[in-house]
């Protein structure tokens, strides 16, 4: 599968919540080009990167940061938080952002982010479907919609979306292991679609785990900072491709 490295970004500096609240922050460097850095030497081409104060906000505060670490590191970016409509979609492919990751702008405006995967296709634009007491979460995690998340993604993945970073909101940033149950759903009644696990990793066991149950990607964040994740443990589990650049 694929392992991808994962900085949030708040205010600058690389940081991670615990369950996405904005009151508990863990800030771990002020030089995210230079913490870039040490994944594209480690052998790593392509990063997952979250505007926390987009994703709160409705509007890219990081976008300069975001576009030095590309300039300046070259690795591939696939970037969500403040993404709202089709406009805020160019403005990251415009700066090199290769991928797209949306659950606001899928929720709130669906036909246009539909309209987005018709034109960019469903690789470059990835549903984030990031799941809180069975719904999907929205706007910086702060709002949750009606429906529940599952059925949300069926209506989705019919009209076109092919790849989804799946986060378990109760899980991220939290290191208690990963809800590989809710991922062996997805996979079961929607086979069709490639999966990206996301919160909750904490070992490598959990990796094992996930390679096992065939997902497609899983993003690591927290588990990497706090020493329990070593590069080369998640370099042992990656299978490198351009196609994530």
């Amino acid at each position: 599968m694929h392992v991808i490295p994962a900085i949030d970004l708040l205010n600058g500096q690389v940081v991670r919540l615990k369950k996405g609240d904005y009151k508990e922050v863990t800030v771990y460097s002020d030089n995210p080009v230079s913490f870039v850095k040490e994944f594209r030497d480690a052998g790593f081409s392509h990063i997952h990167i979250v505007d926390l104060n987009g994703a709160r906000e409705g509007k890219f505060v990081n976008l300069p940061v975001i576009e030095s670490i590309i300039e300046e590191t070259g690795v591939g970016v696939q970037c969500g938080g403040g993404i709202r409509s089709r406009l805020d979609i160019k403005t990251l492919l415009k700066v090199g952002v290769s991928r797209i990751v949306s659950s606001s702008m899928a929720v709130q405006r669906p036909d246009e982010w539909l309209a987005s995967i018709d034109i960019y296709g469903g690789d470059t634009c990835i549903l984030g479907l990031d799941i809180k007491d069975g719904k999907m979460a929205y706007g910086g995690w702060e709002e949750t919609s009606d429906e529940d998340a599952l059925d949300f993604l069926g209506k989705m993945v019919r009209l076109g979306v092919r790849t989804i970073l799946c986060t378990d909101v109760a899980r991220d940033g939290m290191l208690t292991g990963v809800n590989s149950g809710l991922y062996t759903e997805i996979a079961k009644r929607y086979p069709q679609v490639n999966i990206i696990a996301s919160g909750g990793v904490a070992s490598d066991e959990d990796l094992r785990q996930l390679a096992i149950e065939g997902m497609y990607g899983v993003v690591i964040g927290r588990a990497y900072y706090e020493g329990l994740l070593n590069l080369e443990t998640m370099l042992s589990f990656h299978e490198g491709s351009t196609s994530l650049r």
